[in-house]
C-alpha cells in the first residue's frame, strides 16, 4: 500500500482509505459484527485512513469507528469526519457555537479529545467567502477541539475556493473515471498549495465495477433509488450525476480497455478503477465505501495494482470525452 502524506495535516496516510457511510446503515442495515468486519478487513490490508460524518447513521459510523480504535489502540489511523449536516443549509448556521456543539458530539463519538481533521459537510457556497467561518475553524484547532479542517465540495470552482484558504488542509471532492473535470485545475492547484486531496465516489456509487444493467434496481431506501434525480441531495452524489443506462454502457466500455493492459490482468475492473483515482497527481487518499468483508478486501487490494500506462489513461479520458463531458463537465 503507498503512504501519503495527507496534505497540510502533516499525516502519513494510505493511498487507498475507507468511506464509512455505508456502516452508518443509512442504505442497507449492516451489523456492528460486520461493520467491524469491514474494519478489520480494511486495516488487514493496509488501510490507514477513515473517513466519517456526524450525520453517517445519526452518528452511528462514528460510534462504530470510536469503539473499534479503543479496542485497537495499537493502530495508527487517521480519522477524517464532517460537519455541517446537522442543521438546515444556511450560511448563517455555520457559527462557531454550532462548531463547538457539532465538534464535541464527533469528539464523543469517535472517543477522542482531538479530532484528527474534519470538514465541512458540502456547505452552502457562500460559507467559503466568509472570513469569520474560517476564523472559527482556527479557533477550534488553537483550542485543541481539531487537529486540523478541510471541505468537502460539490464543485470544482469551491474546491478552489478552499484551496486558496491558507489554513484549510484538504479538499474532499468526487473523482472518478466519469468524472474528470478536478484533473484540469483542482489537483494541480493542490499541488502546488499542498493541500491533500480525498477522492469520493470513486466508483461512481458503484457503476465503475461494471457489475450492474440497464435494468438493475436497487432498495428504497438506497440513495441510487431515492436519490437519482437529486431529490434528497445534489444529484451529483449519486452515480456522478451521470444518466444511469448511459453509465452502465461506459462501464463496459471502461472494463474493456482492461483487455489492452496485461499489467493488471490479475486484478478486477473496481480495483483498476480505483488505481486510476489514486494514481492521479494531487491525490492523497482514495475513500470507497465497502458494506462486507469482500469489498473491504478488494478495495484495499486496489492498492497493489501497477501503474497504469498513458494508453489506458487516454482511454479513459477518451470515454469520458464521448458520453460525459457535456452533460457533467460544466455543472461540477
Amino acid at each position: 500500500m503507498d503512504i501519503r502524506t495527507l496534505g497540510r495535516t502533516g499525516r502519513s496516510v494510505s493511498a487507498i482509505g475507507l468511506g464509512t457511510w455505508q456502516l452508518g446503515a443509512d442504505w442497507g442495515d449492516v451489523s456492528e459484527a460486520d461493520a467491524r468486519g469491514v474494519l478489520d478487513t480494511a486495516v488487514d490490508g493496509g488501510v490507514t485512513f477513515f473517513d466519517t460524518a456526524d450525520v453517517y447513521g445519526d452518528g452511528r459510523s462514528e460510534s462504530l469507528i470510536g469503539r473499534y480504535l479503543a479496542d485497537r489502540q495499537e493502530l495508527d489511523i487517521t480519522v477524517a469526519t464532517k460537519m455541517g449536516r446537522r442543521a438546515e443549509q444556511d450560511a448563517a448556521h455555520f457559527t462557531l457555537a454550532n462548531f463547538r456543539e457539532w465538534t464535541d458530539r464527533s469528539r464523543r463519538n469517535l472517543g477522542t479529545d482531538t479530532l484528527d481533521l474534519v470538514q465541512l459537510h458540502c456547505p452552502p457556497t457562500a460559507v467559503l467567502s466568509m472570513d469569520s467561518v474560517f476564523d472559527d475553524l482556527d479557533t477550534l484547532v488553537a483550542d485543541g477541539a481539531i487537529a486540523a479542517y478541510g471541505v468537502s465540495v460539490e464543485t470544482a470552482d469551491e474546491a478552489l475556493a478552499a484551496i486558496a484558504r491558507p489554513n484549510v488542509a484538504s479538499v474532499q471532492i468526487i473523482l472518478n473515471a466519469f468524472r474528470l473535470k478536478p484533473l484540469d485545475a483542482v489537483l494541480p492547484a493542490a499541488l502546488d498549495a499542498g493541500v491533500g486531496i480525498i477522492a469520493r465516489v470513486p466508483l461512481a456509487s458503484g457503476l465503475l465495477s461494471g457489475k450492474y444493467r440497464a435494468d438493475t434496481t436497487f432498495a428504497e431506501n438506497d440513495h441510487r433509488t431515492y436519490n437519482r434525480n437529486g431529490e434528497a441531495f445534489d444529484v451529483g452524489e449519486t452515480f456522478s450525476g451521470v444518466d444511469f443506462e448511459t453509465g452502465v454502457a461506459a462501464a463496459q466500455e471502461f472494463a474493456a480497455l482492461l483487455a489492452a493492459e496485461p499489467a493488471v490482468a490479475d486484478f478486477s475492473t473496481p480495483q483498476v478503477a480505483l488505481a486510476w483515482v489514486a494514481q492521479q497527481p494531487g491525490v492523497s487518499a482514495v475513500i470507497p465505501g465497502a458494506r462486507n468483508i469482500a469489498q473491504a478486501q478488494s478495495n484495499a487490494a486496489a492498492g497493489d495494482v501497477p501503474a497504469l500506462s498513458d494508453g489506458f489513461m487516454a482511454g479513459v479520458r477518451e470515454i469520458y470525452d464521448r458520453h460525459f463531458r457535456s452533460a457533467v463537465h460544466p455543472r461540477w
